[in-house]
């Protein structure tokens, strides 16, 4: 069928009268499509990851590297995605997750954690994280490592934490619904890492759970997990449901862990109730 171009309008029109599809437009229209097309391709991946970079986005979906970092300034300037304040991470907003479940909570809580983490951090000094749970771990999604004058870790964002020997994963266990928490100790207990195993007593992890409930925060203490840090963590509450948990890290021979508790702890709960805050979905 041949394709007549309307020179004022210009756009494809087929000679029974219908409108060309994209493979018949102009060359103008299907950059415009394919750009669209590669835009959305964007937004998918960024979603179906949690958070990614620009290089991972480019390997994933073979666009040039220079194409996706215009992708998504267009994506960042219709307020579709955010780049992390501490990292090359991006992530969906709460405008895009509204348009389907996705990480919906989880991309909120992310975004509200970088400024609350900029405020808080010349306070606390020590580095902090924002973990999430995945897949059996907690990941870091942001933190303050690479501000912090204390801290000895760098690219931590991505990083994989384990459940039973981190405070972030014990705060994470002792808050989640009963439901959630045996379905992921079961996957802990077939997965069978050597590591995990002392912590997978039921003794050890009622009282672990218990404790953790009544302080209002986790700790790791006893060298079972980078043996140089120690740390505590606090869960991020939107209503009933743990979205994140906030954690500080410091060096044991520097500060013991009564002396961290003491100084830091109602600031660090402070941190974890201003990001549930500023992370909440908007009321109906």
């Amino acid at each position: 069928m041949c394709i007549v171009y309307d020179t004022k309008r210009d756009r494809g029109i087929r000679r029974d009268g219908e409108m060309a599809d994209d493979r018949d437009a102009t060359p103008e229209k299907s950059d415009g499509v394919r750009a669209l097309r590669r835009g959305l391709a964007v937004l998918r991946h960024i979603n179906a990851c949690g958070s990614t970079s620009a290089a991972e986005i480019a390997r994933a979906l073979s666009i040039p590297r220079p194409t996706v970092y215009r992708l998504l300034q267009t994506l960042e300037e219709e307020g579709y995605v955010a780049f992390s304040a501490s990292s090359t991470q991006v992530r969906v907003t709460r405008l895009a997750a509204s348009l389907g479940d996705g990480y919906a909570a989880q991309a909120r809580i992310c975004q509200a954690a970088g400024p609350v983490f900029g405020h808080y951090a010349p306070r606390l000094v020590w580095p902090l994280d924002l973990t999430v749970y995945e897949d059996a771990a907690m990941v870091i999604q942001e933190t303050t490592h690479t501000r912090s004058p204390l801290s000895i870790d760098r690219g931590m964002i991505g990083f994989r934490l384990p459940m039973l020997r981190t405070s972030a994963g014990r705060a994470y266990l002792a808050y989640c619904p009963p439901e959630d928490r045996q379905a992921i100790l079961g996957h802990l207990r077939r997965m069978d890492d050597g590591e995990d195993r002392p912590f997978l007593d039921d003794a050890w992890l009622a009282r672990c759970l218990s404790e953790t409930r009544k302080n209002g925060f986790a700790v790791r203490d006893g060298g079972e997990f980078r043996p140089k840090t120690s740390s505590i963590a606090v869960p991020v509450m939107v209503g009933q449901r743990v979205e994140a948990v906030v954690s500080m890290i410091w060096i044991r021979s520097a500060l013991s862990l009564a002396e961290a508790i003491r100084a830091h702890g109602r600031t660090l709960a402070e941190v974890a109730s201003a990001i549930a805050q500023a992370g909440a979905p908007p009321p109906d």
